[in-house]
Formats: structure tokens, C-alpha cells, sequence
């Protein structure tokens, strides 16, 4: 490996003779390399991934082997979910961030009702008109829960806003054209999973497992507004951005490289092919804005393993799972995101059993 001083020397690295089977001399970067590695590096620590993603999808497309059918059939399928979701991830982001800028915190506590049974599934349904992303949601619950919101209805509210707002559902409309059947299983199924969650910590939730957040949410006092919606929008946007790119390339490496009959092995097997796409969705965490379009690309399996995609990935991944434990406590996300998970793939299954 290349020391720094070599990297930035105006010296060129000594060629190296071509990989076998390879057209050419691997892809050592050059000036462009350079530029792309600075240009990410100098980004600020939650815009880094997405420096970083922008940068290898540049370097593959300038590598000698970026006409190989292979390559291009990946970079094809790579930029077409990106660009498909990227509208939507902009809307998203915009009007999470100017809900938390512009919307006062006593809203959420009026407009609920007062006995917690009640108050959960009024939460629930409250994702569906205050869209927010998985990102915002964490933050928002924790103020919710400062400001005397039943931890059972702030955590049911956080699971459904980024899973049922209407951008959400317009984008899973969008990417699966024709199927309002999809549309409608992935509401209700949401909608059930957060209801469900809220219930259960009500029941079974301990107060010490859950650290009530000290950070404050919303309008800071000093700040103005729109310079806290601006500041609100770009860091959602290029982290879920970041995640978004790293999702259309895992997905598309999955149609490309992934042998069929691997595939077929995990989609030839109804059980199989839900907990397979779930624990990928753990994993990949694609903003939900977004994730639609790679659902929709992973056309050899069922819809409702595509559901369970869909489903676990607003609710249960590992950028949710370390934002859960940076504001609520580990021994809280440890426990919250297991019992999520397994209520989340159990709705799949049956709403997808019942509408799919």
C-alpha cells in the first residue's frame, strides 16, 4: 500500500504489469484518484460516507475494466435505483427537517390522548401525515419522552414516521407500478408492527432500561430556523444519501455477481427468502425513501419476502440500532430492536400472506 507522502507526490507510481485476465493495468487512481480521495476525506464525520460512496462509484466507472459486461450491467442497475430514489429521499429529508426546524414540540403532546393504551396507536397513525426519516426519528422520540410523552407512544411514533408517510408510500407506489396491493401491505403492516411495539413496552417495557435522552430536539434558542432547517436537511440528506448509493450497489451486486442458483436456494423457500431480504435490510440500511427501489429490484424473490424488505428496514437496521443506543442506552437497543425485528418479519409474513 501507498504511503501518504507517495500519494501526494508528483512523482508516478511505478507501473505494474496487468492482473491476469484482466484488460489492461488494474486502477491505481492517478490525479482523479487523488481528488476523489481528498475531496471525501475532507468531508465532516456524518458526510464522509457519502463522499466516500460518490468516490468508488467514480473510480469504478473510470477503472480499465468499466467496459466489461458485467461491470456496466452493474453500474446500470447501481445508477437507475439511485437515480429512481433520489427525488424522494430529497422530499424526505426536506420535510423531516422541517418538521423538527418549524413545528413546536407541545404539538406532539396535545394531539395526544392522555391514557397510553390510547396514546400508542394515535402515534402510529400520526407517521402517516409527519413524515420524517429514520435518522430524525430517533432525536424527535427522545424530546417526546423529555417532554412527558409516554415512552410507549414516542416509540410507537418512532418506528411509524419513516415506515408510512406519504413519501414512503408514494415512492413504494412509484417503484411498484400497478401493485397498490404493496402499497397497502406495507402500511398495514407498519402500522401494525409500531402499534404492537408501543403496546408491548407498556406491558413489558422497564423503566431502567430506557436513559432519558439529555439532548434537546427541535428549535434550539439562538439558532434561527432556517438555519437549523438548513443544517437539519444536509446532514439527513447526505447520510441517508450515503446509505442510499451503498444500497442501489449492494443490490445491484446481488442481481449481478450473486450466482442464480444461490438465489434460489434463499427465494425457493418461503421462510427462507423473508428472513434472508429482512436480515438484508438490517444490514444495507437504505433510507426509507428509498428502499422501495431496491425491493423492487430484487425480482427473484416473493413479494412478500420484498414486503419484509420494505418492513424491517425503517424499523430495525444498524444505523438505527446505533442511534437507539447513542440516545436510549444499550441495554434499551439491544432489546428493543430484537423484539422489533421478530414482531416486524411476523407482520410481513402474515400481512403478505393475507394481501400478497
Amino acid at each position: 500500500m501507498q504511503s501518504a507522502e507517495e500519494l501526494v507526490s508528483p512523482e508516478p507510481p511505478p507501473s505494474t504489469p496487468p492482473a491476469a485476465g484482466l484488460p489492461g493495468p488494474p486502477f491505481k487512481g492517478g490525479a482523479a484518484g487523488r481528488a476523489l480521495t481528498g475531496f471525501a476525506g475532507r468531508l465532516p464525520g456524518t458526510t464522509t460516507l457519502a463522499g466516500w460512496a460518490a468516490a468508488v462509484v467514480l473510480i469504478v466507472a473510470a477503472s480499465p475494466w468499466a467496459t466489461h459486461p458485467a461491470v456496466q450491467a452493474w453500474r446500470t442497475v447501481s445508477v437507475a435505483i439511485a437515480v429512481q430514489a433520489l427525488p424522494f429521499l430529497l422530499l424526505g429529508t426536506a420535510l423531516s427537517g422541517a418538521i423538527n426546524a418549524f413545528v413546536p414540540e407541545r404539538w406532539f403532546t396535545g394531539m395526544l390522548p392522555r391514557r397510553p393504551a390510547l396514546a400508542v396507536p394515535v402515534a402510529s397513525a400520526a407517521g402517516i401525515v409527519l413524515p420524517g426519516c429514520e435518522c430524525a426519528s430517533v432525536p424527535v422520540a427522545g424530546s417526546l419522552i423529555r417532554r412527558g410523552v409516554t415512552p410507549a407512544a414516542a416509540l410507537a411514533f418512532l418506528l411509524s414516521a419513516p415506515a408510512v408517510n406519504p413519501v414512503v408510500l408514494t415512492a413504494t407506489a412509484v417503484a411498484f407500478p400497478g401493485s397498490p396491493e404493496m402499497v397497502a401491505a406495507r402500511l398495514l403492516a407498519s402500522l401494525l408492527v409500531s402499534a404492537v411495539m408501543g403496546w408491548l413496552w407498556l406491558r413489558l417495557g422497564r423503566e431502567e432500561w430506557l436513559r432519558l435522552p439529555a439532548r434537546r430536539g427541535g428549535h434550539r434558542p439562538g439558532r434561527g430556523r432556517w438555519e437549523e432547517f438548513r443544517l437539519g436537511f444536509q446532514h439527513d440528506f447526505l447520510h441517508a444519501g450515503g446509505f442510499l448509493v451503498l444500497g442501489a450497489m449492494a443490490a445491484a451486486t446481488f442481481n449481478v455477481a450473486v450466482p442464480r442458483s444461490v438465489l434460489d436456494a434463499f427465494a425457493d423457500s418461503a421462510w427462507l427468502s423473508v428472513l434472508f431480504l429482512a436480515a438484508l435490510a438490517v444490514v444495507l440500511a437504505v433510507c426509507s425513501e428509498a428502499d422501495a427501489f431496491v425491493a423492487a429490484s430484487l425480482t427473484g424473490f416473493s413479494p412478500t419476502a420484498r414486503l419484509a424488505f420494505m418492513v424491517v428496514g425503517p424499523m430495525v437496521d444498524l444505523k438505527l440500532i446505533a442511534l437507539q443506543s447513542g440516545t436510549f442506552g444499550r441495554a434499551f437497543a439491544v432489546r428493543f430492536s430484537t423484539a422489533t425485528a421478530v414482531v416486524a418479519v411476523t407482520a410481513s409474513a402474515l400481512t403478505g400472506w393475507w394481501l400478497l
